[in-house]
């Protein structure tokens, strides 16, 4: 063999992912997060099981727009919550938008309930009650179907802690084809000084399960996202459970406290937590 020729295990070497691919220094805060950083280049492109990771998550966040929630399962799953002290019942509503195209293509028809479900609230004769909650498939079904029951769990337990008598609920609304407005007159209808509406959020390319949270004092017909507090991006990848139900309880202690919510409420919670310099803040200070 001559020796100008290059081996076959120095061949074999040179074509490993490893050898091909030039790493980013970036590449080590992956461990904080979900988000597409440091993500290496082979040549002036990226890697490709980088690019196939993309092009998965891609069609993830696709699904989770288009696949329909799957009502029985979560109301089966809502209704273990009844082991829970004060768990409220369930009802099903629906906006008008009688489809998923109609939705969005028609983003002010999920902003409101359709005639029977008016109809059903009205029937209800309810009577005045400290929260609403209300379960919107939204833009990410499977943000609402993994994620809606066990916050809501975590939620009663820590309303619980203030006595078993200190927050009144109503039934708990589960609307299909729904945005976050709807939330307004489903409160008004039930009567509800506060609403709260837990909505899968748009999903994003890591991120096809994200659940947002959004508090309304004094729900009616008519208002404005300046009229709402916003927790977002609660999973178990990102705003865990129990960390997302302990910033909602305090939102509401100072919502009923002060009689607003929106643009006046803001959100203290975690002040003393920050102050430790935990996790990520310690690593971007070493």
């Amino acid at each position: 063999m001559s020796h100008d020729q290059p081996s076959a295990d120095a061949t074999s070497r040179s074509l490993e992912p490893d050898a091909i691919v030039t790493p980013n220094p970036w590449q080590r805060l992956g461990q904080f997060t979900d988000a597409r950083i440091g993500l290496g280049r082979a040549g002036i492109s990226l890697p490709t099981n980088r690019s196939l990771e993309f092009q998965l998550a891609h069609a993830r966040a696709q699904d989770a727009v288009h696949l329909p929630l799957e009502i029985p399962r979560l109301i089966e799953d809502l209704n273990q919550l009844t082991a829970l002290e004060n768990a409220p019942q369930i009802q099903r509503l629906h906006s008008r938008a009688v489809d998923r195209t109609t939705y969005l293509q028609r983003p002010d028809y999920g902003r409101r309930l359709d005639e029977d479900s008016r109809q059903q609230l009205s029937a209800l004769d309810a009577q005045p009650a400290d929260l609403a909650i209300v379960v919107v498939d939204g833009l990410s079904s499977l943000a609402v179907q993994n994620n809606a029951a066990p916050f809501i769990a975590a939620l009663l337990e820590s309303l619980a802690e203030d006595g078993p008598d200190a927050w009144t609920l109503t039934p708990i609304s589960v609307v299909e084809q729904g945005r976050v407005a709807i939330g307004d007159e489903v409160g008004e209808l039930l009567k509800a000084r506060a609403v709260l509406v837990m909505v899968g959020e748009r999903p994003g390319l890591s991120s096809p399960d994200s659940l947002g949270l959004y508090l309304t004092w004094q729900p009616r017909v008519g208002l404005s996202d300046a009229s709402r507090n916003c927790i977002s991006n609660v999973r178990p990848a990102g705003l865990d459970f129990a960390m997302a139900a302990q910033r909602l309880h305090y939102l509401l202690r100072e919502a009923r406290k002060l009689g607003l919510t929106g643009v006046g409420l803001k959100d203290r919670s975690d002040e003393t937590a920050l102050e430790g310099g935990t996790g990520i803040q310690n690593f971007l200070l070493s």
